[in-house]
């Protein structure tokens, strides 16, 4: 068969058989499926030969770059040696050294390390432990959790009702009582605290008090946030909100979750968020980083007293997933985590992600770019309408701009990224961790040509 050939079967095949994840499947009904068939480094190639700078390593999540052979090796090894075994009432050695070595870059007490194969898994574990343990502990009315509006934290049922974005939930209603919004540390969008982000970050965590208080302290159970919150276009903590968060979640016995699926292991420059921020939760959810994708694996990390109940008499944390902790999966992990520490990957970011800010400012002499906003190599470009008044686009306008041209003109030119309007039109960029000032000049670049059309088209 032909490489041609080969091609149009893979066309055909994905236009019949595979339904992508939130993807308007009408798109490709008289256009190509993007196929890609390979990686190395910041870069993959497409089954025509093209070249795209991965500007959101995959989905935040390959953090040390494509084609990385000695994952690959840690895989095939381990599955040679023991490709499966569940962690129900069981362990396997790349479990149990992953755990350990997990719980030794958690910051405090978090020690104990529920394994899942994803980040929604993680997030509902985190729910239904907080709701457990209250019920053990014998404050059985707690169940509900805070979390802020337009974050996402997930698809499945539990974990779609933790987020805050209407229009992927109304689908699927009803859905798990109990999801509380509370407002977003989106301080562009916060004209009523002018050039305070201080006192907006001190209102914005006061929120979070009020909305206890409204439902009821002894019904809260948890309360969910993002160090840096993703969708809406990567909004920053405002100095001192973590902390206080932290003092208000104490105040009321309400658990603090630090949903870190994206931000851990990296994203930032630190293995968790919550040490960037200063802040010490008490569960922190993570995926995506801990393997760099080689391979599907999630964590709930817990602080010690969440399972000090559930280590006397007979009481059981009634939870499991078939593949959680995948030997497989645990083996890539410790093998990812050995790139991070012999290739010093957190200084590297650290060392470089003022010259990513400084390269993408760069953009904000260009008529629709309205804000850069972001930490580490985490970043959303905030497109308006009118620099002066902040306006935004109408739904139709975000539609033209983002579906109707953006997405698909900045993929032609070679980058990967979000264009996104789950909350204002943005653009989002997360490299991997080994992206240098080239890559940083290559999305500038791209951006501005890209951005420079899209503003003479409106």
């Amino acid at each position: 068969m032909t490489s041609h050939a080969r091609k149009d079967d893979l066309q055909a095949a994905a236009r019949r058989h595979l339904w992508m994840h939130f993807t308007r499947m009408s798109a490709y009904a008289d256009q190509d499926v993007p196929v890609m068939v390979r990686g190395d480094g910041c870069y993959v190639w497409d089954v025509e030969g093209r070249r795209y700078l991965d500007g959101l390593s995959g989905l935040f999540v390959t953090q040390v770059g494509h084609g990385r052979s000695e994952l690959a090796e840690a895989a095939a090894k381990q599955a040679g040696e023991l490709a499966y075994f569940p962690l129900w009432s069981y362990a396997h050695p790349r479990a149990v050294e992953l755990a350990e070595r997990i719980a030794e870059l958690a910051p405090g007490d978090l020690n104990r390390v529920f394994f899942t194969t994803g980040g929604s898994e993680a997030v509902e574990s985190a729910w239904k432990l907080a709701r457990q343990y209250f019920k053990v502990i014998g404050q059985p009315s707690r169940y509900k959790v805070l979390s802020r509006e337009i974050a996402y934290h997930g698809t499945t049922l539990g974990a779609l009702s933790i987020t805050g974005l209407p229009a992927i939930k109304t689908p699927f209603e009803p859905l798990v009582p109990g999801g509380v919004r509370v407002p977003n540390t989106n301080f562009y969008r916060a004209p009523e605290h002018g050039d305070d982000p201080e006192a907006f970050g001190r209102w914005a965590a006061d929120e979070i008090e009020r909305a206890i208080l409204r439902e009821g302290p002894e019904t809260v159970a948890a309360v969910y946030l993002e160090p840096v919150q993703n969708s809406g276009g990567c909004f920053p903590p405002p100095p001192g909100y973590f902390p206080r968060v932290r003092e208000i979640c104490d105040r009321y016995g309400v658990l603090l979750v630090s949903d870190e699926v994206i931000c851990a292991f990296g994203r930032l420059g630190y293995y968790f968020g919550a040490e960037r921020y200063g802040y010490l939760p008490d569960m922190i959810t993570c995926a995506k980083g801990l393997t760099s994708g080689y391979a599907p694996l999630g964590a709930l990390i817990a602080s010690d007293r969440l399972i000090e109940p559930f280590l006397r008499d007979t009481n059981t944390f009634l939870h499991g997933i078939t593949f959680a902790g995948h030997p497989v999966s645990a083996a890539v992990a410790l093998a990812n985590l050995d790139i991070f520490e012999r290739e010093g990957l957190l200084d590297h970011v650290r060392g470089r992600e003022a010259a990513f800010r400084a390269t993408l400012e760069k953009l904000l002499d260009l008529p629709i770019v309205g804000d850069v906003r972001g930490d580490g190599y985490f970043y959303g470009i905030e497109l308006v309408k009118d620099k002066a008044t902040k306006e935004t686009f109408t739904d139709a306008e975000s539609e033209r701009l983002l579906r109707g041209f953006l997405s698909n003109a900045l993929f032609e030119a070679g980058l990967i990224c979000r264009a996104d309007d789950r909350g204002d039109p943005v653009v989002q960029l997360a490299p991997p961790l080994i992206a240098d000032q080239q890559q940083f000049d290559e999305i500038e670049q791209i951006l501005r040509d890209v951005l420079t059309r899209a503003w003479q088209r409106l």
